[in-house]
């Protein structure tokens, strides 16, 4: 039980430290309000979701044996989000009432998480840690697995939560908003760009 409190302490520190799943996050929040937040919250826990099955699964050596695919695939991250930020922050001013469908956010925020190979190779690394020695170690990964999501998803709940509280402000700066969102998804891009391996 301690080994899980020590996981959730340390996820929680983990998702205060903002990266590219984060400034995605509070981009869609700020300029959409929460409901497109949590949207985009479920899709970077997917994103995360579908990389700790790749650790569970063993294939952390098959990452390292195809590591020039990964690069490629997390460059075509890179320039998605790039785009979706240059096209925001050209937009004409809108009115806030014209949202984007919930799947638009749930998909850009899995694509964000799940082409990170950063946070890929740092989970197959951190996650083992916590694993209780004694016991069945597929069992103990899985819970490991379980409380680090659901540390994850409260933790980037509240990251949407507080960025959608800006979005009044933002709506009265109508034009400022387009630049806000724009240069967090750019910042997104360039923390993806900046991963190592």
């Amino acid at each position: 039980m301690d080994n899980l409190i020590a996981l959730g302490v340390a996820t929680l520190i983990l998702v205060a430290i903002p990266g590219p799943n984060v400034a995605l996050i509070v981009a869609n929040s700020a300029r959409y309000g929460f409901r497109m937040g949590a949207a985009t919250v479920l899709g970077t826990t997917l994103g995360v979701a579908l990389q700790l099955a790749v650790v569970l699964l063993g294939m952390a050596a098959l990452i390292e044996s195809v590591a020039d695919a990964l690069r490629w695939i997390r460059w075509a991250g890179v320039a998605y989000l790039f785009w979706l930020g240059i096209r925001t922050w050209r937009e004409p001013v809108s009115d806030l009432g014209k949202i984007e469908a919930a799947p638009a956010m749930f998909w850009r925020g899995c694509l964000v998480a799940a082409v990170n190979p950063k946070t890929l190779l740092f989970n197959a690394a951190f996650l083992p840690q916590f694993v209780a020695t004694e016991g069945d170690a597929m069992r103990g990964l899985l819970l490991v697995g379980a409380v680090f999501l659901g540390v994850l998803l409260l933790g980037d709940l509240l990251w949407a939560a507080f960025a959608s509280s800006g979005k009044s402000l933002l709506a009265r700066q109508s034009a400022a908003r387009n630049k806000v969102t724009g240069g967090a998804l750019v910042l997104a891009s360039i923390g993806l760009a900046l991963a190592r391996e």
